[in-house]
């Protein structure tokens, strides 16, 4: 199995920056995706920005030039730097990853638990 721990979400005010972690362990052989999702009360879970292993990335129009995502293959690692933050950014923010397990050849999507990210004077 694969567990995915997050960390680095809290209260910001707006304009402010947080930087949220995801590390990935378990019986992994590869992680070809790893990105991150939100969803704030009422609303579906949407994409935030995603990155394959080759280092491809692609974001959510609306965090397009404020978000940065990034990864560290050797530690299986995703990171999601958030500047310029917005209220309306405001929303429970969980980690995915689509894995190889080890022995394979198929993969399979895991879940963070999330972490808020409560933006707000």
């Amino acid at each position: 199995q694969v567990q995915l721990v997050e960390s680095g979400g809290g209260l910001v005010q707006p304009g402010g920056s947080l930087r949220l972690s995801c590390a990935a362990s378990g019986s992994i052989s590869s992680i070809n995706t790893m990105g991150w999702s939100r969803q704030a009360p009422g609303k579906q879970r949407e994409l935030v920005a995603n990155i394959i292993s080759g280092g491809n990335t692609n974001y959510a129009d609306s965090v397009k030039g404020r978000f940065t995502i990034s990864r560290d293959n050797a530690k299986n690692t995703v990171y999601l730097q958030m500047n310029s933050l917005k209220p309306e950014d405001t929303a429970v923010y969980y980690c995915k990853a689509i894995v190889t397990l080890v022995g394979g050849p198929y993969t399979y999507q895991y879940w963070g638990q999330g972490t808020q990210v409560t933006v707000s004077s």
